[in-house]
């Protein structure tokens, strides 16, 4: 694990220590990828961990001057989905974002981690290169900007230097004339990573094709475009003979490997099938249609947004304590730094109600709210909650009253074994505050991150949906 964990106040303060520490460091943002990596030991060269999570104005989605849309690097992917912005004219990424794991993650994963991750299965680079994006890497001493496509040299390998910090992602908005779309094929409906994803950006002329971009995630060392069927395409009308032949064109980019999730010839064949649904989809003017209007956040009133300045930075090595508020109570914590928030809540604080269920954010069980937002505690370094307030599910009950999602549990009979309870009540908990009265697509969204290992969901959903009658209740 890490040794020194810095949160600083200010971007010069975190590109300082970076140039300072180098090879050995590592930003942190969402921290969704790195932190399970340093619990399996597989960056043991990593020993610093440099926070950028409460620098303010690196969470902005905004439309400059310059004709571009840029995004901060602490945009997380549930801001993406939220932003109307990126809804109206950057729909391909913001399909992406939403398809990204669940809300507790999509809460702390930033757009900026997913590019430098440098997966080739990663959702959010694919229309990112289809929507020709930029991005600027920063360092204490000088600053460039360069296309995506130039960014990634291998498997989760960047051009990115020891010293540098990603700092602005930028692209032109889609226009009146351009229409865009991401698909992606999973093994589920919900957290699964992406077996091929395809993202599809065209500009027309009238029903001609004048300009074509076609990206291909899971199939090659990193996210591809599509030369041959994006040739074809140009100055031809979307018909099922030209979709059809540049769908099968697009699989000509493809060099893909048998792995546990598909073979090589599997993903070349959904490499057709997405393309060609793809393309359809825009002929047909359709592509918003599976779209949520009001999707689930589970993010609290601050909307996942840097909302305390912090006056000064802070330092966790071996000796500095972790001072927090857990369920209303203040707690100082020691020798924890090295762990992560769920750790230390079972392990110092004593509260075992927060359980580890795979400690790789896929089953929920960890969920916790930490400044008003259900996050995953496995995938937070504890150092994080420094001078910040979380809730556990023992604190969901109030004056001795159990909340309406604890109480629509015990009275639907939603407690089977009991081991991915908390995580489900701590779901509802957020739920109901953001939505009262939620449908049962917005109920079946927010435990998308929530996985029960005994059976169906169908007494957890009805708990769900009792837990909102009784809220009703109380509000009358």
């Amino acid at each position: 694990m890490w040794e020194t964990y810095y949160t600083p106040a200010t971007l010069d303060e975190a590109l300082s220590l970076l140039a300072e520490h180098r090879e050995v460091a590592r930003i942190i943002a969402g921290g969704t990828d790195i932190i399970i990596e340093l619990e399996r030991g597989l960056r043991p060269d990593v020993r610093v961990l440099i926070d950028v999570t409460r620098i303010p104005g690196l969470d902005e989605i905004e439309l400059w001057g310059d004709g571009l849309i840029h995004i901060g690097p602490l945009v997380t992917h549930n801001q993406v989905v939220a932003s109307q912005l990126l809804g109206e004219r950057a729909l391909p990424l913001v399909q992406a974002s939403w398809s990204e794991s669940s809300p507790q993650v999509r809460n702390r994963a930033t757009v900026a981690g997913n590019i430098i991750t440098a997966s080739p299965a990663n959702d959010a680079i694919t229309p990112l290169r289809a929507l020709g994006t930029c991005v600027t890497l920063r360092s204490s001493a000088a600053e460039r900007t360069i296309p995506l496509v130039d960014f990634f040299t291998g498997v989760r390998k960047t051009v990115m230097q020891p010293d540098e910090m990603l700092t602005d992602i930028s692209f032109r908005p889609l226009d009146a004339n351009q229409r865009g779309i991401f698909l992606k094929h999973g093994l589920r409906r919900a957290q699964a990573i992406a077996v091929v994803n395809v993202s599809a950006v065209l500009w027309f002329e009238g029903d001609v094709v004048i300009e074509a971009f076609i990206t291909q995630g899971s199939v090659a060392p990193t996210i591809i475009g599509s030369p041959e069927a994006e040739r074809w395409l140009l100055g031809k009308t979307l018909t099922s003979e030209t979709i059809d032949k540049a769908a099968k064109l697009a699989t000509q980019a493809a060099i893909p490997i048998d792995d546990v999730r598909g073979s090589a010839e599997y993903r070349r064949e959904m490499v057709r099938v997405l393309t060609k649904r793809a393309l359809s989809t825009l002929r047909d003017g359709t592509e918003r249609e599976d779209h949520p209007a009001g999707p689930v956040m589970l993010w609290g009133k601050h909307a996942g947004r840097v909302h305390q300045r912090l006056s000064q930075g802070f330092r966790h090595g071996e000796n500095e304590p972790i001072e927090l508020t857990v369920n209303g109570q203040k707690h100082v914590v020691s020798g924890a730094n090295h762990k992560t928030l769920l750790r230390m809540i079972r392990e110092d604080i004593g509260l075992t109600g927060t359980k580890e269920g795979c400690a790789e954010g896929e089953c929920g069980a960890c969920t916790v709210f930490m400044d008003g937002m259900a996050v995953m505690a496995c995938m937070i370094a504890a150092p994080r909650a420094h001078q910040t307030e979380v809730i556990t599910v023992e604190g969901l009950a109030k004056n001795g009253k159990l909340h309406p999602i604890q109480q629509a549990f015990i009275d639907e009979g939603a407690v089977q074994c009991g081991y991915c309870t908390p995580g489900f009540l701590m779901a509802g908990a957020k739920l109901l505050e953001e939505r009262p009265s939620p449908s049962r697509w917005e109920i079946e969204q927010s435990i998308t991150g929530n996985l029960c290992r005994c059976t169906g969901y169908y007494k957890i959903v009805s708990a769900f949906e009792q837990a909102a009658k009784l809220l009703e209740k109380e509000r009358k």
